[in-house]
């Protein structure tokens, strides 16, 4: 769903993702510039899903494309990600695995991406949070 804020922007928040609650999942300024929310392995209900790294990767990256998507975005828009990390050393041993996920939702399109250590996410479950800036064409 897209709402006008009036002030050149559409604030975006797309059904499947639920109801949020202090940010919008997308916000599309003038010029077709769209900021991503972070987003974590949180469900429709607002519960963290999935037991590992990997799992909530997935997850997290699904949500994102969706809030892009519902944006009027498709992955390779991507220009920037940040990926927030709570165990480096985790992430990185499971980095073949993130990265077939990577392939099998976005592809080879690979935009300026940082991978940030974090000692803990709003939600203290959530093992990664990625959030994100699209250009549309």
């Amino acid at each position: 769903m897209m709402q006008g804020s009036g002030s050149g922007m559409e604030l975006v928040n797309p059904p499947e993702l639920g109801e949020p609650k202090g940010f919008s999942h997308a916000v599309v300024g003038t010029g077709r510039v769209v900021f991503l929310a972070g987003q974590t392995a949180l469900d429709r209900e607002g519960r963290i899903v999935g037991d590992t790294v990997v799992d909530q990767f997935e997850v997290a990256l699904t949500s994102l494309l969706t809030a892009l998507r519902a944006a009027g975005g498709q992955p390779t828009d991507l220009a920037s990600l940040t990926i927030y990390i709570v165990d480096m050393d985790d992430y990185k041993a499971h980095a073949r695995e993130i990265g077939r996920v990577w392939k099998t939702l976005i592809g080879s399109h690979y935009p300026a991406t940082a991978g940030i250590g974090v000692s803990r996410l709003w939600d203290v479950e959530a093992l990664v949070e990625v959030q994100g800036m699209a250009l549309l064409r």
